[in-house]
């Protein structure tokens, strides 16, 4: 039997993203330069904010005029109340605000710091936002790959997360395309006998989080190409990684 493995490669190139660009034709053109041979189910891993760049995700913060309640907070914490406010516009509910940290459930339903909001690696006196439909995104970028390297591939949309009770950051999937983001091991048995009960696996959160070893930010690699993973290839949606709320116990 053959050892299993999994190689990730880091797609190197790119130039930096504006408005209006489209990103799956610049990876493609990447890949290529790059001489990355895409072979059929090769999973694409692509960081949020070049998508959200190119769908012209971006606020002027010169346009944003804080609320009383954003001035508030900013105060006492030492922020910008253009971006709190910002990231108040972007929540559908607030989860925490304490000790300069605002924790809230985005429109897509994804509860993360911010709301997504991000001001790194962006132009001075501007923020980003996260793409409108991720989903939608990665499935416009996986037509493009598909249409140009003539074999089927996988998409993830990925971006960078806290966790509870966890320190440091991980990068998370909340867009996907052509895969299954989980895979349902419960009813199979188990190596003595038992049967799974509870093991259900984010798989498409997994690979985000290894894709991210070779997609450093500072050093301007934003995609990554992932290929050994046996996945299920079908049509879904990053919305199957959020928890229901009648399920969820920290509501």
């Amino acid at each position: 039997m053959p050892q299993p493995s999994i190689t990730i490669t880091g797609v190197t190139g790119l130039p930096e993203i504006e408005s209006g660009h489209d990103v799956g034709a610049l990876i493609v053109r990447a890949t290529r330069e790059a001489s990355l041979e895409v072979l059929d189910r090769d999973i694409f891993i692509v960081a949020q904010k070049i998508v959200s760049k190119a769908e012209g995700r971006v606020v002027r913060l010169d346009s944003i005029e804080p609320s009383p309640r954003a001035r508030e907070w900013a105060e006492a914490y030492d922020k910008d109340p253009r971006i709190v406010e910002v990231v108040l516009r972007e929540s559908k509910r607030i989860v925490r605000m304490e000790r300069g940290v605002l924790i809230s459930e985005t429109h897509h339903g994804f509860v993360c710091a911010n709301s997504g909001v991000d001001a790194s690696n962006v132009k001075e006196g501007t923020a980003l936002l996260l793409p409108e439909d991720p989903d939608t995104s990665a499935r416009r970028i996986r037509e493009s790959l598909e249409a140009n390297f003539g074999v089927g591939v996988a998409v993830i949309i990925s971006d960078t997360f806290g966790r509870p009770w966890r320190e440091g950051l991980v990068n998370v999937a909340i867009g996907v395309a052509g895969l299954a983001p989980l895979i349902d091991y419960r009813g199979e048995i188990d190596s003595h006998g038992r049967p799974l009960r509870v093991t259900v696996l984010a798989v498409a959160d997994e690979i985000a989080s290894a894709a991210e070893l070779v997609m450093k930010k500072k050093d301007g690699v934003p995609v990554a190409l992932l290929r050994g993973f046996n996945y299920e290839a079908c049509e879904a949606s990053s919305r199957e990684l959020i928890r229901a709320p009648e399920l969820d116990l920290f509501r």
